[in-house]
């Protein structure tokens, strides 16, 4: 047991609104830690589909959801400029939509104060001309594309900035509990086994589609419905901008263009257990067929990778269906609700609500703690990670959106052409390793800081570099050659999971390259013994993880 760490609140969750609350405290002040059991947007952060939301999806269905978004749409724009790129977004008309909807969607946009405005279908196929050139009437919103992984990046550094603490790969395993008040917790180290306890004036719950197993350890009960939401990245980016069907909320009807590639999605289905769930065939073939609804031809380009994430429902009352849960956020006191003091839950809500969530929550602890200063959180840009511009201070303030150009002008800028690790991404040496430098202790962090692996090979080319990196940085503080074959074992196991519902065509033939090179050339699947041999792990999880599964 390690020796107790004392702070004011304890923040547990690393997603978007983990990292906004912490940052929101520390800003105020408030002394505060953040503990994760994964990395930094290991959850459902890092597994959604990457829309910052106008609300007009919600304004019929959930008004609240729908105000909420578009308020917080303006909020995010200001203060994250670099983590945004302004798509803007269509509500589309298909012959498979009820006509008379889109006179009921305008009225709705009006009364939850979602700017809306009708444009010529020809301007629309005009701007995109692979949209189904059936479609009757075209609305446009505010939408825009998000990078969930660089703006929780960006709310860590302001939160450290500012003298919060955040460990990451900490899991909570116990809540202390004296008498009637929460007055800490223990956490466990997953790297090192190590227990330590910390003790706080509060705990604020921000655990998203874990919530409910963090609050049973104080013995109260939070119902998060965990729904299922299965996305499928298309490596082409057919359209630049965000289109939506006109109608009620469904599976499969949004596609977002991000960066180089267009996501469809998304489903929802109840899952018992927010770490334990697949994705089936008919999941993947159903996005298909609904793409082809809004650009004919969709099921011939070739599909790249398939996911999953957890959407941390809140249910306070019965409903029909998943879809009929509202979107919009509960914050828990649970001394007024369960007579348990020093614990509050935040749940519920979409991304593009994080900032607002965080503030309601961290107004409430700071009137409880005595504590005055006002939020700015909705006013201060937030800082540029060093793995966004290596080299330069990390703290320079934006003033530009997100372009498609951005990635390889930097590398022109740069000069930096020969120093590519994962050409798809245009991800440079010089970013990969500022990423390990910044903490990342395994490839998948990586992955997360610079989206190293995620374009058309999934890592194919880039992943034997960067373990290399790894090994080289990292060996100075322990690192073996076990580690880093765990580490290699672990991505590529990883990367396989969403490669195999796709695996057809062009994918398949990736797929098959990626074994000659890892399995034939490099004998991959002979490393499992060497990284068993390893000791201090730096794969995700305290197992070593499994060995690579042949195509």
């Amino acid at each position: 047991m390690m020796q107790t760490l004392e702070t004011d609140v304890l923040v547990v969750g690393g997603g978007a609104t983990g990292a906004g609350c912490v940052r929101d405290l520390a800003m105020r002040g408030i002394r505060a830690v953040l503990v994760e059991k994964g990395d930094l947007t290991h959850g459902t952060t890092g597994r959604y589909h990457g829309l910052l939301h106008s609300g007009g999806r919600y304004v019929t269905k959930d008004p609240q959801s729908a105000t909420e978004c578009a308020h917080e749409n303006v909020v995010l724009r200001r203060i994250m400029p670099h983590c945004l790129e302004d798509t803007s977004g269509f509500f589309v008309i298909t012959p498979w939509d009820d006509p008379d909807y889109g006179d009921v969607f305008v009225a709705n946009c009006r009364k939850t104060g979602v700017p809306v405005q009708e444009i010529p279908v020809a301007e629309a196929l005009r701007r995109e001309p692979a949209l189904n050139p059936r479609i009757s009437r075209v609305f446009e919103v505010p939408d825009a594309a998000a990078d969930s992984f660089l703006a929780t990046h960006s709310n860590a550094l302001s939160a450290r900035e500012h003298g919060a603490l955040i460990l990451t790969y900490h899991s909570v395993v116990d809540l202390l509990r004296e008498g009637d008040r929460v007055v800490g917790a223990v956490v466990e180290d997953l790297r090192s086994g190590e227990h330590r306890p910390i003790r706080c004036a509060f705990v604020l719950n921000a655990a998203g589609a874990w919530a409910g197993k963090i609050a049973a350890m104080a013995g109260v009960t939070v119902t998060v419905i965990p729904g299922k939401g299965t996305m499928v990245a298309m490596n082409h980016r057919m359209v630049n901008t965000v289109i939506n069907r006109c109608k009620l909320p469904a599976d499969g009807d949004i596609l977002v263009p991000i960066r180089t590639v267009a996501v469809i999605g998304t489903t929802d289905v109840h899952v018992p257990d927010p770490d334990v769930y697949g994705i089936e065939p008919d999941e993947i073939q159903f996005m298909l067929d609904e793409g082809e609804k809004l650009v004919p031809g969709f099921q011939h380009y070739r599909a790249l990778r398939a996911w999953a994430g957890v959407r941390p429902l809140y249910k306070d009352q019965d409903v029909a269906s998943d879809r009929d849960i509202s979107r919009t956020y509960k914050l828990l006191d649970h001394e007024q609700r369960d007579g348990v003091a020093g614990l509050l839950s935040i749940v519920g809500g979409k991304w593009t609500t994080y900032r607002m969530m965080a503030q309601e929550a961290v107004d409430e602890i700071a009137r409880k703690l005595g504590n005055t200063t006002p939020c700015r959180t909705h006013e201060e840009l937030l800082p540029v990670p060093p793995t966004e511009a290596p080299g330069h201070q990390a703290s320079a303030t934006p003033r530009l959106m997100f372009w498609m150009g951005k990635p390889l002008a930097d590398v022109e800028r740069e000069h930096a052409y020969g120093d590519l690790i994962c050409e798809c991404e245009l991800v440079t040496k010089a970013r990969v390793q500022a990423a390990i430098d910044s903490g990342a202790a395994n490839l998948d962090d990586v992955r997360r800081d610079v989206r190293m692996g995620m374009g058309p090979c999934q890592g194919g080319w880039c992943i034997y570099r960067t373990a290399a990196l790894l090994f080289e940085q990292k060996q100075a503080s322990g690192l073996t050659n076990a580690n880093t074959n765990a580490a290699l074992l672990h991505f590529l196991q990883e990367r396989w999971k969403g490669l195999t519902p796709v695996l057809w065509g062009d994918q398949l033939r990736q797929a098959r390259l990626d074994e000659l090179i890892y399995v034939g050339l490099m004998g991959a699947h002979r490393l499992r013994e060497h990284a068993e041999q390893g000791g201090g792990l730096v794969t995700d999880h305290p197992a070593v993880a499994t060995e690579y599964v042949k195509a």
